[in-house]
C-alpha cells in the first residue's frame, strides 16, 4: 500500500511538471473560444512572399499583381516603394488610397490576397505531428485534422493548448475541441503564423 501511494504521488508530480512546462508565461482559458468564419479573414496579415493583386477601377493602367519582397515592400507606379508586410489587405488598401489621393481622381482601390502560406505546428496525441503549411485562415481543429486527426485512444480533446508568441512572450490558450466535434459549440479558434497546437494525452491511473 505504501509503495502504491508513493507511485501515485510521483505520477501526480510528473504530470504537474509537464503541465507547468506547457503553461508558458501566461495562460488564458478559452473553451473552444475564438472568432467566427466572417471574422477569420481579418486575421490575414500580409507577409514577405505573399502575392497581392491591386486593382484601380478608375485607372486600370495602374493594376498590378506583385509579390511582397523580403524587405516587406512593393513597388507602385507614381508613388514608389510602399511598406506592405505587417498590414492586413484592408490596411494596405487604405494606405494606397492615401498615397494616391493626389495622383488619381478615384479613391476606389482594392487589394486582394492571391497566394500566401504560413506555418503552424501540431504536436502531441495526433496521428502525424509536425509542421503544416496553410494558404488560408485555419482553425485549431482544422490543423489537427490536417495532422491526421486525434490519436483517439489517448487524446484529451477537452484540453487542447494553443501556444502563441505575442510580443516576445508565450501565451497559452486552452480549447475544448470535443465540444465542436460533438456539435455543442459552433465557435472557432483561428490560428496565427507559427502557433503551436498541443494535444495532450488523457491522464490515466493504472
Amino acid at each position: 500500500m505504501l509503495m502504491k501511494n508513493k507511485f501515485l504521488t510521483l505520477m501526480a508530480a510528473a504530470f504537474t511538471g509537464v503541465a507547468l512546462f506547457l503553461s508558458g508565461c501566461a495562460t488564458e482559458s478559452l473553451p473552444a473560444a475564438g472568432v467566427n468564419d466572417k471574422e477569420g479573414s481579418s486575421l490575414i496579415i500580409l507577409r514577405e512572399g505573399d502575392v497581392v493583386k491591386i486593382s484601380f477601377p478608375g485607372a486600370a493602367n495602374l493594376d498590378t499583381t506583385q509579390q511582397i519582397r523580403r524587405d516587406g515592400k512593393i513597388a507602385m507606379n507614381l508613388v514608389g516603394e510602399v511598406e506592405a508586410a505587417g498590414l492586413t489587405p484592408d490596411g494596405l488598401q487604405k494606405k494606397l488610397v492615401e498615397l494616391y489621393a493626389t495622383q488619381i481622381g478615384s479613391k476606389e482601390i482594392t487589394v486582394a490576397m492571391q497566394t500566401s502560406a504560413f506555418p503552424v505546428f501540431v504536436n502531441g496525441a495526433v496521428v502525424h505531428p509536425g509542421k503544416i503549411m496553410s494558404d488560408h485562415p485555419i482553425t485549431a481543429l482544422e490543423a489537427v485534422m490536417e495532422a491526421g486527426g486525434f490519436a483517439t485512444a489517448t487524446a484529451n480533446m477537452k484540453d487542447v493548448k494553443v501556444i502563441r508568441n505575442e510580443g516576445g512572450k508565450l501565451k497559452n490558450y486552452r480549447l475544448n475541441l470535443k465540444e465542436i466535434l460533438d456539435g455543442t459549440s459552433d465557435k472557432s479558434f483561428y490560428l496565427k503564423p507559427a502557433d503551436i497546437v498541443f494535444v495532450p494525452e488523457r491522464f490515466q491511473m493504472f
